[in-house]
């Protein structure tokens, strides 16, 4: 959430290399480690280190990838940039990586193979470019520190440090919304909804909706462990 980092400038007019997984993996600002190993993508970051360090997380549309992984099954359209803000080339040509999310996209067209190029590769264009200034904002920090810091969600291991966040004022709204979104929720359907959504007051609305939805899932775990934490939760 630095300077640095919110500074990174991103080439639209330019194809971007696809990494596709089953599900989102990265959300903007979040760093991700990641482990490259198949040709293709050895071959795709070799060529992002060349030119721009960045690609763009894909997500697997439907369950065709299942067979047609080595192939190329369809994608959905919402992606995230990152950054290669780390690497590690090992002696094999697999690489360890480092990856910063910088900004949501959309996939406007994909390039068709050339015989020559591995991986996949699109035109993006950006979303989510304007945003609201902070004050129009603030409404929305102010239930964000309540909802962490009253009710079940404060036990949870991850609410403390949110609110370290969300309680110093130089730490922008628009980036305690990404903070809360990738370390919150790990369902599929909810951190892609997150990911396509680039209007940042209906992504707070979202936010907002699934925190109490959490909130509630804790409060009936605690009613049915009352003496207890549930067994084998840390609720991060």
């Amino acid at each position: 959430m630095s300077d640095e980092e919110n500074s990174i400038q991103v080439n639209f007019g330019k194809p971007m290399p696809l990494f596709p997984l089953d599900q989102v993996s990265l959300l903007p600002q979040q760093v991700l480690p990641l482990h490259i190993f198949e040709p293709r993508y050895r071959q795709m970051i070799e060529t992002a280190l060349d030119g721009s360090g960045q690609i763009a997380m894909a997500v697997f549309e439907g369950r065709r990838w299942q067979q047609e992984y080595h192939g190329r099954p369809p994608i959905c359209v919402a992606v995230c940039v990152s950054q290669i803000v780390q690497h590690e080339k090992l002696p094999d040509g697999r690489f360890n990586l480092l990856l910063q999310g910088v900004c949501r996209a959309r996939v406007v067209s994909e390039l068709e193979p050339d015989g020559e190029r591995l991986y996949r590769s699109a035109i993006l264009e950006p979303v989510g470019i304007e945003q609201p200034e902070e004050d129009a904002l603030a409404p929305v920090r102010s239930r964000l520190e309540h909802a962490l810091a009253e009710g079940p969600l404060k036990q949870m291991s991850a609410a403390e440090p949110i609110l370290e966040y969300i309680r110093n004022p130089q730490i922008p709204t628009i980036a305690l919304l990404e903070l809360v979104s990738f370390t919150m929720f790990n369902d599929a359907k909810v951190r892609y909804a997150l990911l396509e959504e680039g209007d940042a007051h209906l992504r707070a609305d979202l936010i907002e909706d699934e925190l109490h939805k959490l909130s509630r899932l804790v409060r009936l775990a605690a009613r049915q462990r009352p003496d207890e934490w549930p067994k084998g939760c840390s609720w991060n």
